[in-house]
């Protein structure tokens, strides 16, 4: 029952150096982390088609960028111009992030706007949570929510379904510009298999498309409460 036991088998599971951050209760934050809990089983279930657990990163900075696409410059700009280029690249940022250890998953959902059990509409989700969530009162009694924070359409082809969530403090690493290199890891054109990509500070995933009319893009975003940090993540793109 020793608790740095728990915390040296949770960082080597989790494949993370030492965090900078303290938390307590590692034997709990492990059998959150390895229990097969995923955030679908706490809400909608009934939409729950599959999932895949990608692994876990670093958030250091209460700033996140938030990605539909993945195919931008590997070195953002700084200054005046960093908005409009990261906007243009199909970025978000989202400040008042809760810092420390994040663990990543890859859902499949049903689509959201029917409720036909027949229904072959499917949605894929990157769901990111901060590894404390499960254990959160608010969390697990329903009292957090998420909240859509941006949403969009994509009218025309799109090949590939993508994602990712970024430190914006780490966006110019050179293991974040791995990510954006993608012919190391995303799929070959007739590969339909849903592939991720995981750094240090940053997460990804893309599912090439057949032939279609477009996608539906749905950022979400959990706080700790009305005025508390945001402790979950959800970028969500659906077939048109």
């Amino acid at each position: 029952m020793e608790d740095s036991i728990w915390k040296f088998a949770c960082l080597r599971d989790l494949q993370l150096p030492e965090p900078q951050h303290t938390f307590l209760n590692w034997i709990k934050l492990y059998a959150s982390a390895f229990d097969g809990s995923h955030s679908f089983m706490f809400r909608q279930r009934e939409k729950h088609i599959d999932w895949m657990r990608i692994g876990a990163f670093f958030l250091d900075s209460p700033i996140a960028l938030l990605a539909e696409k993945l195919n931008c410059p590997l070195k953002m700009p700084q200054g005046e111009n960093l908005g409009k280029t990261l906007e243009s690249c199909g970025f978000c940022i989202l400040n008042n992030i809760k810092t420390g250890i994040w663990i990543a998953d890859l859902q499949l959902v049903r689509c959201p706007v029917c409720d036909l059990n027949t229904c072959d509409g499917t949605m894929q989700t990157l769901d990111a949570r901060h590894i404390e969530l499960f254990l959160s009162e608010g969390y697990r009694d329903g009292s957090w929510e998420y909240q859509i924070i941006g949403s969009h359409d994509i009218k025309k082809h799109a090949d590939g379904a993508s994602a990712g969530i970024f430190d914006i403090k780490h966006l110019n690493d050179s293991s974040t510009s791995e990510i954006f290199n993608l012919k190391s890891w995303v799929g070959k054109p007739n590969d339909w298999q849903p592939k991720a990509m995981i750094t240090l500070h940053a997460v990804a995933i893309n599912t090439n498309l057949q032939e279609n009319e477009g996608l539906h893009v749905k950022y979400q975003a959990m706080k700790a409460g009305p005025d508390g940090e945001v402790v979950s993540l959800r970028i969500s793109q659906q077939l048109l």
